[in-house]
C-alpha cells in the first residue's frame, strides 16, 4: 500500500485474472464476500447488504482471537461493474474511519481494481497505513485473488516497497542481496552453487547456527527483467537429493513461485507473489498447503520486513 495523489489518501491497485463481472459479484454478493473479506484468519457474518446509493452493509468481522468487529458501511455511489464509493469503519457508536472509492476496469479478460481511501488528514492517513499493516488488512486483497482464481491451491501476497523497480528486481536476482532478506526470521542463508538465470538453479543452505539446517534448490523458469520472475523450489539434502520440509513432512514436494513487479510511482514498487503447488501432490499435501496460508503470510511478511530494512540501509 502506498500513498498517491493527496497526502490524506491511501491508494492501492490490483489486477485480477478474472472478468469484471466476476470481480464485481465477489464484492456485492453477501455469500461470496464472506469467503474473502478481511485479513487472513478472520471470518464474516453479514446481517444486511443493500448495494445501492444510500444503502447499507451491516456485518461483523470475527477475529481469530475471538474478538468481534461490527461495521456499518454506507454506499454513496454504485455504478454496476465500474465504481463503488462508500464510508468504511463506522458503527452506531462511532463515525466512519474513511471514505473509499473503488474503480473497476476490464482489459483482455482481466480486471484492474483501483482503491482510494480518503482520511481527514495526512497524519490520519499515516496512522491508518500503520494500523492496516499491523492488522494484516492488505491480505484482504490477496484473499480476493485466491477466491477468484480457477486454481484451488494458490497463495497470494503483495507488498509495496519504497524503492524503484530496478532495485527491487536486483535484490531478487543477485545472490549477495537475496541472502540478506529472504530467509525466515532467525535463519541465515548461504548460496552454495549455481546462478540466478533462466534455465539454471541455485543451491542454498539455511541454518540457525544451532539445531536447524535446511537445504534447497531454486530452478529459474522465466526471467523478464524488472517485470517477472518464475521459479520452482524444493527442499533437498546436502547432496542435492530432493527431500521434504524438515518440520512439515506433508508439505508438497515442489512449489511454483511467480513474482511480478509493478511501478506504483517513481520510487515505489509493488511486488506480487503467487505461490502454488507444482506437479503431482497428494490430497493430504494439498490440504496442508491450504491450511498453512496464515503461516505463509507470517513467513513472507517476516521476509518482507527484512527486505524493507535492507533497502533502507542501502539508501542511507
Amino acid at each position: 500500500m502506498s500513498q498517491k495523489n493527496k497526502p490524506n489518501e491511501l491508494y492501492i491497485t490490483r489486477v485480477y485474472d478474472a472478468p469484471v463481472k466476476m470481480v464485481w459479484d465477489a464484492w456485492v454478493d453477501p455469500d461470496q464476500v464472506g469467503k474473502w473479506w478481511g485479513p487472513r484468519g478472520f471470518t464474516l457474518t453479514t446481517h444486511h447488504k443493500d448495494v445501492r446509493p444510500g444503502g447499507t452493509w451491516k456485518y461483523v468481522m470475527h477475529g481469530p482471537d475471538g474478538v468481534d468487529y461490527p461495521n456499518n458501511t454506507v454506499f454513496h455511489e454504485v455504478e454496476k461493474h465500474r465504481r463503488l464509493v462508500y464510508d468504511h469503519g463506522g458503527y452506531e457508536d462511532r463515525p466512519p474511519m474513511f471514505r473509499v472509492t473503488v474503480n473497476f476496469t476490464e482489459s483482455r479478460g482481466k480486471t484492474k481494481m483501483e482503491m482510494t481511501m480518503a482520511l481527514p488528514t495526512a497524519e490520519a492517513a499515516k496512522d491508518a497505513k500503520k494500523f492496516i499493516r499491523k492488522a494484516g488488512g492488505e491480505s484482504t486483497w490477496d484473499r480476493l485473488a485466491e477466491y477468484l482464481s480457477t486454481e484451488k491451491d494458490i497463495f497470494v501476497i503483495n507488498r509495496t516497497f519504497e524503492a524503484p523497480i530496478n532495485v527491487l528486481f536486483d535484490v531478487w536476482t543477485k545472490p549477495e542481496h537475496l541472502t540478506k532478506w529472504l530467509p525466515p526470521t532467525g535463519l541465515n542463508m548461504e548460496c552454495l552453487g549455481g546462478e540466478i538465470k533462466k534455465g539454471d538453479s541455485l543451491f542454498y543452505r539455511m541454518t540457525n547456527g544451532a539445531d536447524l539446517t535446511m537445504y534447497g534448490k531454486i530452478k529459474y523458469l522465466e526471467m523478464n527483467p524488472q517485470h517477472q520472475l518464475v521459479y520452482t523450489q524444493v527442499f533437498c539434502d546436502e547432496n542435492q537429493k530432493i527431500s521434504r520440509h524438515p518440520m512439515a513432512p506433508t508439505w508438497p514436494e515442489t512449489m511454483l513461485t511467480n513474482v511480478t513487479f509493478s511501478e506504483e510511482g517513481p520510487n515505489a514498487t509493488r511486488v506480487t507473489i503467487t505461490w502454488e503447488v507444482y506437479g503431482e501432490a497428494t490430497v493430504k499435501e494439498r490440504e496442508t498447503f491450504r491450511a498453512e496460508k496464515p503461516g505463509m503470510t507470517q513467513g513472507w511478511s517476516g521476509s518482507f520486513e527484512k527486505l524493507e530494512n535492507y533497502l533502507e540501509k542501502r539508501n542511507s
